[in-house]
């Protein structure tokens, strides 16, 4: 299996640096960058793009009950981050490209992949950027599309060891940067082990299905992605997939209220509240 290929088309990395300066422990701007977990609408504004959520049912327990560009059922990683912090959502980039965000935007797309480097945060440190909040792949085999392709509905192992390949790598890179690198400041989230014990442990965070999505067709209802021809459950909140791939809106809070607890196991080297304060 070819590494960088594999991850350019599942990478579900998102990384978000907390201001340029912050003063008196506040975060006077967040910029997101990543795929569809922290997708807050660019997507809508790229045309020749097939991975969509503009359509029903996403959205369907969002404010408004409409579908926003968002791949979940409600708000999503991006949201959730910005209430912990205080601040409001940061607008999709692409939703205005010539405006002057001082107070913090999000780049994060559907479908977005990875460079095989570290150039782009060499660069946002260059302008500025000190403080980062990198969250690692998740354990990618046990979403229900990669469950669908197994038979037995059993999380696919191989795919699941990538994600844990990549983490250990994002890991190494981190190091390395913060000795080269005087003032980076970064603060790493093991998603990949939050959502094993989900599944491992359901009905502790009130799950009752962690194997198929809420919104889909076919079995797991993960042969034809969440459109508005798909069904979708009612009891959202019991379910730890809102589609074939992306969380539903109960999860993504209890993954980000996670990474507030700063628990060792899941956040290092320093918690977010240290980070901010830093």
């Amino acid at each position: 299996m070819n590494f960088s290929c594999f991850f350019l088309l599942c990478f579900v990395v998102v990384l978000i640096s907390l201001s340029f300066h912050s003063r008196a422990q506040s975060v006077p701007g967040i910029y997101v960058f990543g795929d569809s977990l922290a997708d807050v609408g660019n997507n809508n504004y790229i045309p020749l793009s097939i991975i969509k959520a503009d359509i029903p049912f996403n959205g369907i327990d969002y404010p408004g009950q409409k579908a926003t560009g968002r791949f979940s059922n409600g708000k999503n990683a991006a949201d959730f981050l910005a209430e912990k912090i205080g601040l409001p959502t940061a607008p999709p980039f692409l939703a205005k490209p010539n405006a002057v965000y001082v107070k913090g935007v999000n780049f994060a797309s559907g479908g977005a992949g990875i460079f095989n480097v570290t150039d782009d945060l060499i660069r946002l440190y260059g302008l500025g950027a000190r403080k980062f909040i990198i969250v690692g792949t998740a354990a990618i085999g046990c979403a229900p599309k990669q469950r669908y392709r197994n038979m037995t509905n059993e999380c696919n192992n191989e795919v699941n060891y990538w994600s844990k390949k990549y983490n250990d790598g994002v890991v190494q890179m981190l190091q390395e940067l913060k000795s080269e690198l005087k003032e980076f400041n970064y603060s790493f989230f093991d998603i990949y082990n939050i959502f094993i014990d989900f599944i491992q442990n359901p009905a502790t965070y009130g799950f009752n299905e962690t194997k198929g999505a809420c919104c889909g067709l076919g079995r797991l209802r993960a042969q034809i992605p969440c459109t508005p021809l798909s069904r979708y459950c009612s009891n959202r909140s019991g379910h730890l997939f809102w589609d074939i791939y992306h969380p539903t809106e109960a999860a993504t809070r209890i993954v980000i209220n996670k990474l507030f607890q700063g628990v060792p196991d899941y956040v290092f080297p320093v918690t977010v509240q240290q980070l901010i304060a830093a």
